[in-house]
């Protein structure tokens, strides 16, 4: 093998369609291109197999066949002399193939029909560089290396300094995606944790896209990000463009055979990304989150992103964990009512809808579930005894806000909610003060009410 399979790295990233080459017993030749072409090892790769095609026919007859693979920066073309081994239907390569393709089928609405049936490992005997293309570049510009002498470990080391010195929840999610902008360029990035229903994730930190992301909700099993948190394992698409058109040319096909289909969803984040990338935030088997990156341009994020990140999305996981645990200040006396600063000359109305638990703000949505829940019951203690200073200890108290006893994530809920009313409703603020406590600072006139629904 005159060429080493790894160095062909970024010819599976999916930029271009692999095609390949089989035959049936009598020597017919077939050639299709694949959807996937996944780098399992130094002397194997894997087909995607999502239809009883030809080409897996040809296999299961003639295991001989020629994958022609294309690198998406020099255009330089390889083909790869091959012989089926076998066809895989469980287990971590199946797993991690067939979530890519279930990320792009929740996209065009072709859950449960565009999907992985196989995932066929094939053994690479020869590697065949076609001449007559454009020559590699004299120097490596498909790594995205930080500048200067900073390496690799030096950036791991910075962006897991940032986060390890971070004093609060809401700085080291701000910090940690600040990072990895100022370190290594990825400058659009969230993180999102599951709300108290286990079925949607909420986007608790941004970079890259304004104000406009936080509170932004991704239900699970729902594009890149929500088939990520369902599956629980990395998801990378270096060419979110083609991998779309794919999905929804098979998506004309049964349409025009009358067949009903789901509605495509809308992405979140950028609407011209091209290369994205999912992490789950584990701890243990328990989904803490989401990291979620993108770029406008193909083939930004590399395999090698893949480790590097991994171990940065355990630290946040490990971050969130520590810092949401109870952080109550028990020796403190109990908050005494206090005045705030009140302008006469505005005037807000906020709406409690008792049956879906969410708060409008002058007919506009601003918040629901427990975060919601809290707000009101802040607003009432304001109303009732001019009170606005609280504590986390007597929300965790509260039985009824609906707070799990074990993980209840009450300081996510929090941010949440500050952020929310910063966005949509600036005279109501929530100040920390102390460790485990806060202010509640009214700067209009407020009018509360309750309903039973919307």
């Amino acid at each position: 093998m005159s060429v080493a399979l790894h160095t062909l790295e970024p010819c599976f990233h999916g930029i271009f369609p692999g095609v390949v080459a089989t035959a049936d017993r009598d020597g017919t030749p077939n050639v299709s291109y694949v959807s996937q072409v996944h780098l399992v090892d130094d002397r194997h790769v894997a087909l995607s197999c999502q239809f009883f095609n030809k080409t897996r026919q040809n296999l299961d007859v003639n295991p001989r066949a020629t994958i022609e693979v294309y690198d998406p920066v020099t255009f330089q073309a390889y083909r790869l002399r091959v012989t089926f081994l076998r066809s895989e239907t469980s287990g971590p390569l199946f797993e991690t193939m067939a979530l890519r393709i279930q990320a792009i089928a929740s996209v065009t609405g072709m859950s449960g029909v565009f999907k992985l049936r196989s995932a066929d490992v094939c053994e690479v005997l020869v590697i065949e560089k076609r001449e007559g293309y454009i020559a590699e570049p004299p120097v490596d510009e498909r790594r995205n290396f930080v500048d200067g002498p900073m390496t690799e470990i030096r950036g791991l080391q910075l962006v897991s300094d940032r986060i390890s010195r971070s004093c609060g929840l809401e700085s080291m999610l701000g910090g940690s995606l600040a990072a990895l902008d100022e370190v290594f360029g990825f400058s659009h990035s969230m993180i999102l944790v599951p709300d108290e229903t286990g079925t949607r994730l909420v986007t608790l930190a941004s970079h890259g896209y304004g104000d406009a992301a936080i509170g932004a909700e991704v239900r699970f099993g729902e594009g890149l990000i929500g088939t990520v948190a369902q599956g629980k394992r990395l998801v990378r698409i270096a060419s979110l463009d083609t991998e779309l058109r794919y999905g929804r040319a098979v998506r004309a096909e049964y349409a025009s055979a009358g067949d009903r289909l789901a509605a495509e969803i809308p992405l979140p984040g950028l609407p011209d990304a091209q290369s994205q990338l999912a992490i789950p935030l584990l701890m243990q088997d328990r989904l803490i989150g989401v990291l979620a990156l993108e770029c406008r341009d193909t083939g930004t994020f590399a395999q090698w992103h893949e480790s590097f990140l991994q171990i940065l999305a355990n630290q946040i996981a490990a971050g969130i964990e520590r810092m949401t645990d109870a952080d109550d200040d028990d020796d403190e006396p109990p908050a005494r009512p206090s005045a705030s600063q009140i302008s006469v000359n505005r005037r807000i109305s906020l709406t409690y809808f008792r049956n879906d638990d969410c708060v409008f703000v002058d007919g506009e949505y601003l918040i629901r579930n427990v975060p919601a829940k809290i707000l009101w019951k802040l607003l009432r203690a304001h109303e009732t005894s001019g009170r606005n200073e609280f504590s986390n200890r007597e929300l965790r108290l509260d039985p009824s806000l609906g707070l799990p006893a074990y993980k209840d994530n009450l300081e996510s809920r929090l941010i949440l909610l500050r952020k929310r009313l910063e966005q949509k409703c600036p005279d109501l603020r929530l100040v920390p003060t102390k460790r485990g406590r806060f202010a509640l600072e009214v700067g209009a006139k407020v009018e509360l009410v309750e309903r039973e629904t919307a």
